[in-house]
């Protein structure tokens, strides 16, 4: 790992490596998570899911699955609220409906009836005992058959939105959007290098290691309780508020630990579920899914395809960009698509661009997000088109892209100007690394470069704090922990009072117990939940040093705390440690405690530049990563390792969803590998070690400088290695994966074969 460090901003915690305050319970197993939940008289609860991907449900019979022994009850639809409800709009519906099918099964695992019972066993055989009568429908399991006018309507009721104006044509176009700068014609004219390509990629999963799971118990006092492993807590409780049409003072929901989400475990699923089976029975009910269901039934990122044009004048100066996105949103209107065209070309200057959105529904899982949602598959187009101008205008890849980098500003395609951004020290950095450098022999080998872009976010972020009388501190937060983050986030409390990041003691509260904080997701945590938790640690500074002013009888603006010692400004001899100071506070006037809410602004904005080897066999096409390095301007690394272990994560995602992950769809819209035996995710066999270079450009915006780290890394993967593999072998991969019988079918197509 480097470490560029652009400012000499040096702090005690900040900055440092200490153990993760949750890894002994997670390595002993101690932690809870969602399938570690228990509680007595508990019920089991099982989903019957459609076996078609596009079917009118016509019928449904429950009457021998609850004459079965041991069945409690059991939900179908018809039990959700929505039910009742006169011309309910589209979004609402889908919200409903994706959780229990209402009049038809849109995508094979799509749920229709729910069991609950005395045991799992008992449950998995009485949902088969549930008798449904379908009349299947033509599916669409790509989006360009989804976009033809012939093709089978997902929506009687969905209307194109064309441009932001409501349209009255039926169709699986959800929503046609444009965003556009200069003049593109006049751009292209004036390019003497021009390159156009079209690209698609398919369906990809997460691959969180826990699948889904939800317990609920419904309390006779009509108060819902819900034990969930999810990344927002608060998000799960609004909508499952709205699904349930129930307010949500009567809603608690439980964080529990996580196995991994990237923007999957942020939606619905089995929640409100077991929330009404449990209302129907009087007695907590918990679900867990099985691997297949996961893949089947809960939301993956999108396919897509699109085309991607750039011009260049022979100087390298980018002068005109534009792209098409169709991205598949699955079963209900959704898709990333509008990421995806605000990321696209925002690692450049480009002073005449267009890009045009199309989000279509097609038979198969409605999407979720999945990690920078929508930026990597525009950029796996974006970044090639990139690398074969640098070759047109006879330049070094990394040079052009430095030539034209974005910077403080710079306005992207869809109107905000960058702030403070560390693009060109990214840039600069991947160049000057020894990776870079070093020469690359050997036949079919070679070295592609990428460049990624995320916005990050900020949103709504609560924390609170009280002081123990052994100088420690409790710290509540209300961001789930995937990532690290219960301890980027102690740090920066611990940063303002000087006490060691050992001395917080943090937690995640459940929605009643901490204020509202927006989900895990987005790169946002450690940035804005750990400024809630900063500005806490503020207020607790203040009332500390208002109680040693009361103590040493003088005035607190004569206080300061500093290295965690209390010292008084003109007298020396008054100083206490923070330590000393708290375990006078029972007898000097009562405990200290502090909460904050928050909703910062002057979120930073994050690039990161890829480079990777390659070596490619011509007789099997299996693609073999030799050497990668991943370059990424992260503000302030709270935590280095945990920070460097997002970038290699990231890239490690990247890599399996270039080569081999993908959703194999049949003729009739089901997924024939949905298993992690068959569905093809990177192993460690299948890895160099991920090398990082950490840029520190400060995000001025945050007290410590702090830029989002998550979602950056896996967008530049795909690219990279489709630039490396075009430089092993000459040959352009156009679509995802880039797996060995796509590799030969491009080198047989290329030799004539």
């Amino acid at each position: 790992m480097t470490n560029i460090v652009l400012s000499n901003t040096n702090y005690n915690v900040v900055g440092t490596r200490p153990i993760r305050h949750d890894g002994a319970d997670k390595v002993t197993g101690r932690a809870k998570y969602g399938g570690d939940f228990a509680m007595a008289g508990m019920l089991h609860g099982k989903m019957l899911r459609s076996p078609h991907a596009h079917a009118r449900i016509v019928s449904i019979d429950t009457a021998a699955a609850l004459a079965l022994p041991g069945v409690r009850a059991v939900v179908t639809g018809a039990d959700l609220p929505i039910a009742g409800k006169d011309n309910p709009s589209l979004s609402a519906r889908a919200n409903s409906d994706n959780v229990l099918a209402g009049a038809k099964a849109l995508y094979r695992g799509h749920p229709i009836a729910a069991i609950a019972a005395d045991s799992l066993h008992v449950a998995e055989e009485a949902v088969n005992l549930i008798a449904v009568e379908y009349e299947v429908l033509r599916p669409n399991s790509n989006v360009l058959d989804a976009m033809k006018d012939d093709a089978a309507l997902l929506h009687d009721d969905l209307t194109t939105t064309e441009f932001g104006e409501p349209t009255d044509r039926h169709s699986n176009i959800a929503t046609r959007f444009r965003y556009e700068q200069g003049d593109v014609d006049a751009g292209f004219a004036a390019a003497d290098h021009v390159v156009e390509r079209e690209f698609s990629t398919r369906t990809v999963h997460q691959g969180y290691i826990e699948p889904q799971n939800a317990s609920a118990l419904w309390n006779t006092d009509g108060y819902l309780t819900v034990w969930t492993s999810t990344q927002g807590a608060f998000t799960t409780r609004d909508a499952l508020a709205g699904v349930l049409d129930i307010p949500v003072s009567r809603i608690k929901v439980v964080p529990m630990e996580i196995g991994g989400g990237f923007g999957g475990k942020i939606p619905l699923y089995l929640e409100p579920v077991a929330a009404l089976l449990s209302q129907k029975t009087g007695r907590p009910v918990k679900m867990q899914m099985t691997r297949t269901e996961t893949f089947e039934a809960t939301g993956p990122t999108s396919g897509a395809w699109f085309k991607v044009k750039m011009g260049a004048q022979s100087d390298g100066t980018l002068v005109a960009a534009d792209a098409v996105l169709c991205y598949e949103a699955g079963a209900y209107p959704g898709s990333q698509v509008t990421a995806g065209a605000q990321c696209v070309f925002a690692p450049y200057v480009i002073p005449n661009q267009r890009v045009e959105g199309y989000d279509v529904v097609t038979n198969k899982p409605r999407v979720a997000a999945y990690r920078a949602p929508g930026a990597p598959i525009s950029a796996f187009g974006g970044e090639q088109i990139v690398d074969e101008l640098a070759q047109a205008c006879g330049m070094d890849p990394l040079d052009f892209r430095l030539k034209n980098a974005s910077k403080e500003g710079t306005r992207r395609v869809d109107g905000p100007e960058f702030p403070v951004i560390g693009n060109i020290e990214t840039l600069e950095a991947a160049r000057n690394t020894e990776h870079y450098r070093s020469e690359l022999s050997g036949p079919n080998r070679g070295r592609g470069v990428a460049n990624g872009f995320w916005f990050n976010v900020g949103l709504a972020s609560s924390a609170s704090i009280s002081v123990h009388s052994d100088g420690t501190i409790g710290l509540v937060e209300g961001s789930t922990d995937i990532g690290g983050t219960r301890a980027s986030i102690s740090m920066q409390a611990a940063e303002v009072l000087g006490i060691p990041t050992e001395d917080v003691r943090p937690s995640v509260g459940d929605t009643d117990s901490v204020g509202f904080t927006f989900l895990t997701g987005g790169s946002r945590t450690t940035f804005a939940t750990g400024w809630a938790a900063y500005e806490c640690a503020q207020e607790i500074k203040r009332k500390m040093i208002e109680r040693a002013g009361k103590i040493w009888d003088k005035d607190p603006a004569e206080i300061d705390l500093a290295d965690g010692i209390f010292k008084h400004s003109s007298d020396e001899d008054l100083q206490m440690s923070f330590k000393e100071l708290s375990a006078q506070l029972g007898r000097t006037g009562g405990p200290i405690s502090a909460q904050v809410s928050i909703n910062p602004s002057g979120v930073g904005s994050a690039f990161g530049t890829h480079l990777v080897d390659v070596e490619v066999d011509p007789d099997t096409g299996k693609v073999e990563i030799l050497r990668y390095t991943a370059v990424q301007d992260v503000g302030k690394a709270v935590h280095p390792s945990y920070v460097e272990g997002q970038m290699q994560g990231g890239a490690v995602q990247g890599i399996g969803w270039a080569l081999n992950e993908e959703y194999f769809m049949s003729d009739d819209g089901d997924m024939v590998n949905s298993s992690f035996l068959d569905y093809r995710m990177p192993t460690s066999l299948d890895l160099p070690m991920i090398d990082t270079v950490i840029v520190e450009k400060a995000n001025p915006g945050h007290p410590y400088g702090v830029r989002g780290v998550g979602e950056v890394p896996i967008v530049p993967p795909m690219a990279a290695i489709a630039n490396a593999i075009h430089n092993a072998i000459g040959v352009r991969m156009d679509n995802l994966p880039m797996s060995p019988g796509a590799v030969l079918e491009e080198l047989w197509s290329q030799n004539g074969g």
